[in-house]
This record gives structure tokens, sequence and C-alpha cells, in this order.
């Protein structure tokens, strides 16, 4: 193997290596927010309960839905990223 040829594979491994790091930092920021949304959804849903149990007013279950909502796109969102990157994964290896 030529030096040429050492140098090509080497830096198409480092290319590879950087987008495998990447696309592993883009699922990880994927799941922090997803964990943020939970949790942020969680304490609304928590507290518009506690409000409607009180109040008895059906304006906290409006809450209670969109905060749930909340929580489908943040999925979904996760499930997006998630597909992509393994697109870019997968295109790399080829």
């Amino acid at each position: 193997m030529s030096n040429a040829d050492h140098s090509s594979d080497s830096a198409v491994n480092s290319a590879q290596q950087s987008i495998a790091q990447s696309t592993a930092l883009a699922l990880a920021d994927a799941t922090d927010n997803l964990r943020n949304l939970n949790t942020l959804s969680t304490t609304a849903i928590g507290v518009a309960l506690s409000q409607f149990i009180e109040t008895g007013d059906t304006k906290f279950c409006d809450v209670i839905q969109e905060a749930q909502m909340v929580v489908t796109r943040g999925a979904e969102n996760f499930s997006v990223v998630g597909e992509k990157a393994t697109s870019v994964l997968h295109e790399t290896t080829e």
C-alpha cells in the first residue's frame, strides 16, 4: 500500500469517525430534549390537574391535553432525528 493510499484511507476513516460522533451528539441532544419536554409536560399536567380538582374549571383540561401533545410532538421529533442519523451513518459507510 502506498503512502497516498494510506493517507486517503486515513482521511476517510477520520471523516467517518467525525460523522459518527456528530450523529451520536445529535441523538444525545434529542434524548435530552425529549427528557426535558417530558419533565416540563408532567409538571404542567400535575399543576393543571391540581387546579382542575380544586376549581372544576375545564380550561385546565385543555392545558393537560396541550401538555400531552407537547410530549407527542417531542417523541415524533426524536424519531425523525433518529431516522436522519441512521440515514447519515448508512450513507457514509457505502
